[in-house]
């Protein structure tokens, strides 16, 4: 592999793939116009989330429970996104009673890990599960038409059987999450006719599932996000599974935390090789703003074997001496699937937008505001 390849692939592993205004710009399509003005955006925002939401709640027998916004440090619930430490929650001090009885806490980044303890909490059995209306803010983010600091998921968590960690599960309920979106499509382009355009086409029926392998036997010399543009011009709508392995380029396809998804057990075979993994990517091609698209990460949770093997993989065993890590250690925390769909990006999506902040209220620079006004893209204030 040359220099230049490895040096690629290897800054390709985490963040957003669009580093700076100037490449925004190009980015951003030229010939936009909203199909729905700012009135009708609010009133199609309202009917499909709530669309979205009952309909999880009715495919995947869940209910829906608060969540969170700020976690004790200490309890070592906080999603920290990639294995690297280079996304870090907002952390503060609260005095409480002159500091005779502080907390040190952190604004959540995702709900990940409080999901699972919280199905302890509210005595959920296997197959019953929890729904959240998640926000969080993720401030390492650049941000650029779809990644916000601020960040709005449905927050899902299922309580399953040990003998539920299997591919198959895993794709079947990643069908019932496509069956919702799609559905959410037809639904809002009925009520929003002007939603149909030639321009724009629908979704698939179906999602495509390829292993993250798979995709790096297609594309050997692409970095990482390339490659997943290079898939979606062949399938418009695929679920990545197997991310946070290492593959035999010597990279993993993305790095993942070690502490929630299961990366490292084995699922099958492909020309010989042994694949890995149990969770995955919803990406799509959004045809607004020409780019991949991605609309959730979900996946099988570790349970205590792979917990304590993909910790030393990434060198992290401290780890352990957590709250929550001891919990999975002690199996004392029921075995789970779970995911986040992120709100905003899906509505972005279903209602031909080309950037976030026409859906989403939330903090973007002068100098992308000013970009997106020069294209005919509003940003909400």
């Amino acid at each position: 592999m040359s220099t230049n390849l490895a040096m690629d692939k290897k800054a390709d592993l985490a963040g957003p793939g669009i580093g700076n205004y100037e490449e925004l710009a190009g980015v951003l399509p030229d010939d936009y116009n909203s199909l729905l003005d700012p009135k009708q955006t609010q009133e199609a925002i309202t009917v499909v989330k709530r669309f979205i939401e009952d309909n999880l709640c009715r495919e995947l027998k869940l209910m829906r429970v608060e969540v969170p916004l700020i976690v004790d440090v200490e309890s070592g619930v906080n999603d920290m996104l990639d294995r690297d430490g280079s996304r870090t929650p907002i952390q503060f001090h609260i005095s409480n009673d002159r500091d005779t009885h502080p907390i040190d806490a952190q604004v959540v980044q995702a709900a990940t890990k409080w999901k699972r303890v919280a199905l302890k909490q509210f005595g959920m059995h296997p197959g019953e599960g929890i729904i959240t209306d998640m926000r969080a803010v993720r401030k390492d983010y650049f941000l650029d038409h779809d990644h916000s600091a601020y960040v709005d998921q449905w927050d899902w968590e299922k309580a399953i059987t040990a003998a539920d960690r299997n591919l198959d599960y895993l794709r079947k309920t990643v069908e019932s999450i496509w069956k919702v979106i799609k559905g959410a499509e037809e639904y809002i382009h009925g009520l929003f006719p002007q939603l149909k355009s030639d321009k724009y086409p629908p979704l698939p029926d179906d999602l495509t599932f390829l292993h993250a392998e798979e995709i790096l036997d297609r594309y050997p010399n692409l970095p990482r996000k390339q490659r997943e543009t290079a898939i979606l011009q062949e399938f418009p709508a695929v679920f990545i599974y197997g991310i946070g392995w290492v593959l035999k380029d010597g990279y993993p396809h993305e790095m993942r935390a070690a502490d929630y998804d299961d990366w490292v057990t084995p699922t099958g075979g492909n020309n010989g090789d042994t694949m890995h993994g149990l969770n995955g990517d919803i990406l799509v091609w959004n045809p607004v703003t020409r780019r991949r698209h991605e609309l959730s990460s979900m996946g099988i949770r570790v349970n205590a074997e792979t917990l304590r093997q993909q910790l030393e993989i990434t060198k992290q065993l401290d780890f352990l001496k957590l709250p929550y890590h001891q919990a999975i250690i002690n199996n004392e925390l029921p075995l789970s699937i779970g995911g986040g769909i992120g709100q905003s990006r899906t509505v972005m999506l279903l209602l031909r937008k080309a950037h976030l902040g026409e859906v989403s209220v939330t903090v973007w620079p002068k100098i992308l505001k000013e970009i997106c006004a020069e294209k005919n893209i509003h940003v909400l204030e």
